[in-house]
């Protein structure tokens, strides 16, 4: 599944909303989402106010994110920042880069055939669908 944050503003105002991977919402009035969400909301719920200005707000926002890239490994080393007003959306790639990859490797690393032994394989065809039946085969 797919976990999605999306902002917006129609003629009730701004919004964002929260969308889970099994298709549940929430409209909240900040959001985070990903392995190193519970970081960044421990930032969000204790800065968070109504009136943040929208410098004020993009510091939260970046100190959230990083805050969940410094406590979780997987959640990469850039701080990109998105502002969406009535007339205009401004996505700011690398607003910040607090965690850079220092070492890059010089080229791919390529393992020989056989270097993983196969223990078993096992290739199974589970269902045909013809029209609206479902029909099921034997493997």
């Amino acid at each position: 599944g797919c976990a999605l944050i999306m902002a917006g503003v129609d003629i009730n105002g701004p919004s964002l909303f929260q969308i889970y991977p099994h298709g549940s919402t929430d409209r909240l009035p900040f959001a985070c989402m990903g392995s190193g969400s519970l970081a960044a909301m421990a930032v969000m719920e204790s800065r968070f106010k109504d009136d943040l200005t929208i410098e004020e707000g993009k510091a939260l926002v970046a100190d959230a994110i990083r805050a969940g890239i410094f406590n979780d490994l997987g959640s990469g080393g850039n701080v990109d920042v998105c502002v969406v007003t009535r007339d205009t959306y401004n996505h700011t790639r690398a607003y910040d880069a607090p965690n850079p990859r220092i070492y890059r490797a010089l080229k791919p690393i390529q393992f020989p055939p056989g270097t993983t032994t196969v223990l078993k394989e096992d290739i199974r065809k589970l269902i045909t669908v013809t029209s609206e039946d479902v029909v099921m085969t034997q493997a």
